[in-house]
């Protein structure tokens, strides 16, 4: 048997990320893993139907292969229609029924974020301030104390400044979880979407108070706010098109 024959074997068995780097070996490999009969056997193990038909669906089962072999987590976004410029934030939280926290939030504000963190914050919390995704934060000045034995909850709206319209984020959720090992308590609530997106439901809004380490069990030292959508949106221009589709009233 001679080598090639010997490829044209072996070829039909492999996956398709295997195949793609047998391409790279050489210009011989190249010519050969290019026929688009070994496509057609890759495609066959993960869309046995459609590799029933006469002719590829596309130009060639390579290219299908190419085209929807993974998913692509990040798509290029139009620009939003949305800025922060046009938001501002309605932040309330209260411990019990005392509202110990009032506050309306500029949009420019919370995206800026909290630019320099305070000394002696872990350096865990840190590292997720300064990471890479977009941050709405808030600094809290002067910081507050919230008593552990009490029920701490929060609402937020957002409001539009060109329609006057206001949209909620989170409607008195209780911080009902604290991480000690990130330094905050966290609560969230379900998005209201437009009806006119009614096919992504269950996406959540986070909103963390970040504290001190104070030593002390029984109260936590509030220097920080933050809000977040998690994986649903990371980038400012993802966050901007998940404010856009709420139910704006």
């Amino acid at each position: 048997m001679s080598y090639e024959e010997i490829l044209k074997v072996v070829f039909p068995l492999l996956e398709g990320a295997d195949l793609a780097s047998c391409m790279a070996v050489c210009k011989q490999w190249r010519d050969l893993a290019q026929d688009d009969y070994f496509w057609k056997c890759v495609c066959a193990k993960r869309w046995p139907s459609i590799c029933k038909r006469p002719d590829a669906p596309t130009v060639t089962y390579y290219k299908l292969y190419q085209t929807f072999y993974k998913r692509q987590h990040r798509q290029i976004l139009l620009p939003p229609r949305l800025s922060f410029d046009n938001l501002e934030f309605f932040i309330d939280i209260w411990t019990d029924d005392k509202l110990i926290f009032s506050e309306v939030v500029p949009g420019p504000v919370l995206h800026n974020g909290i630019k320099s963190p305070p000394p002696g914050i872990c350096d865990r919390l840190r590292f997720q301030l300064e990471g890479p995704d977009c941050k709405m934060t808030l600094p809290v000045e002067p910081g507050f104390k919230v008593p552990l034995g009490e029920t701490v909850s929060v609402s937020v709206l957002v409001g539009r400044k060109d329609s006057n319209k206001v949209a909620c984020i989170i409607n008195k959720s209780v911080f009902d979880y604290i991480d000690r090992t990130s330094y905050r308590a966290m609560a969230f609530d379900y998005l209201g979407l437009s009806p006119a997106h009614p096919f992504v439901p269950g996406i959540r809004a986070w909103i963390s108070l970040l504290f001190m380490d104070d030593r002390n069990d029984s109260v936590i030292d509030v220097f920080g706010i933050e809000m977040d959508f998690c994986d649903a949106a990371k980038s400012r221009d993802e966050v901007l098109w998940l404010l856009d589709i709420l139910d704006w009233k």
